[in-house]
């Protein structure tokens, strides 16, 4: 009876099991990708294509590697990538190895043409993989704000999604707008269309408000590696939308241990006055940090952050440019 229970409980087991396995190729199936790739071309100083060319792609920042080859045509492709700096080597016969370095963006495929050199010596050759100003690989109209935009440029509030404003023709819309509930939360406007339609998404999981739009919960900016914004043209991996997308892949860890604290501090004493001369109670506090390094070196990683806002604000009712009075409006 103890081994037909014992039994049943791995029958039990083996089923939720299954399920949860199903479940997860589901969700996988629904979401948007939050990674790059690396595509490109192996050719030989006269132009001709290099097949069965072994190709190994190697994560600078985890030690990630992966391993490939050149298709018939000297084509390869790296498959789905974290954004980040890559190093891509190819080696074949009768060629000097060769090493080209490149930047892979959320849902951008980075251009990995590479043209080796007839072999001489066992030196390796290093190439300096270039900008590309126009992306030849991608039919769609879209912009990446990286790490660095997002920790050097100014931002009142600390809303990572104001930074959309540096692609053209995209508007912040605040949230306050479109429903009281959502007061301290923003959406995007493109080209001028309505902002409550915009699609969200961080690391392939929508947080798009259906009801009333922005987004059902606020992301710490430190957190941030990359942002995609599409504007239209929008490719298969973006969800249904009629007016553009946001596409938020995090950071992680790295085998660099890596991290930071803030404290922002902004108070209505350093503002000017409204109209009328009314100065209104005005104060905000925002801290936070965060944490990222190796528990296996190479394997596996952690990255931890987190952001506290408390603002206090007496906000003025005005109508016809007149102030008639103030309300509190406190965001935690």
């Amino acid at each position: 009876m103890f081994r037909g229970l014992q039994s049943f409980g791995l029958r039990r087991f083996a089923l939720f099991f299954a399920a949860v396995a199903i479940l997860a190729v589901s969700l996988h199936a629904q979401v948007s990708n939050a990674t790059g790739n690396i595509q490109g071309t192996i050719t030989d100083p006269s132009g001709a294509v290099v097949p069965d060319a072994k190709v190994t792609i190697l994560n600078k920042a985890t030690g990630r590697t992966i391993d490939s080859s050149t298709t018939s045509s000297g084509v390869y492709t790296s498959g789905s990538l974290v954004p980040g700096v890559y190093t891509v080597r190819i080696e074949a016969s009768g060629f000097q190895t060769t090493e080209l370095t490149a930047t892979v963006q959320v849902g951008v495929t980075t251009n990995g043409n590479i043209k080796l050199q007839v072999h001489t010596s066992d030196q390796t050759v290093e190439v300096k993989g270039e900008e590309i100003r126009v992306n030849t690989e991608q039919a769609t109209v879209q912009g990446v704000v990286t790490r660095d935009q997002i920790e050097n440029l100014p931002i009142n509030g600390r809303n990572f999604l104001d930074l959309a404003q540096l692609e053209p023709g995209v508007q912040i819309q605040d949230g306050g707008g479109f429903d009281p509930t959502k007061n301290g939360f923003s959406s995007i406007s493109f080209g001028g269309r309505f902002g409550r339609t915009a699609r969200i998404e961080v690391d392939g999981v929508d947080i798009s408000d259906e009801t009333v739009g922005t987004t059902t919960q606020n992301i710490p900016a430190s957190s941030i590696e990359q942002f995609q914004i599409g504007q239209s043209s929008l490719d298969l991996s973006t969800e249904l939308t009629s007016s553009g997308s946001v596409n938020v892949a995090t950071r992680s860890g790295t085998n660099q241990l890596h991290g930071q604290g803030y404290y922002d501090f902004r108070d209505h004493r350093f503002a000017a006055a409204l109209p009328g001369g009314v100065d209104a109670p005005f104060q905000r506090h925002q801290f936070g940090g965060s944490l990222g390094g190796a528990l296996v070196k190479d394997k596996v990683f952690f990255f931890l952050d987190g952001e506290r806002v408390k603002q206090n604000l007496s906000a003025p009712g005005v109508a016809f440019g007149v102030t008639g009075g103030n309300y509190s409006s406190p965001f935690r």
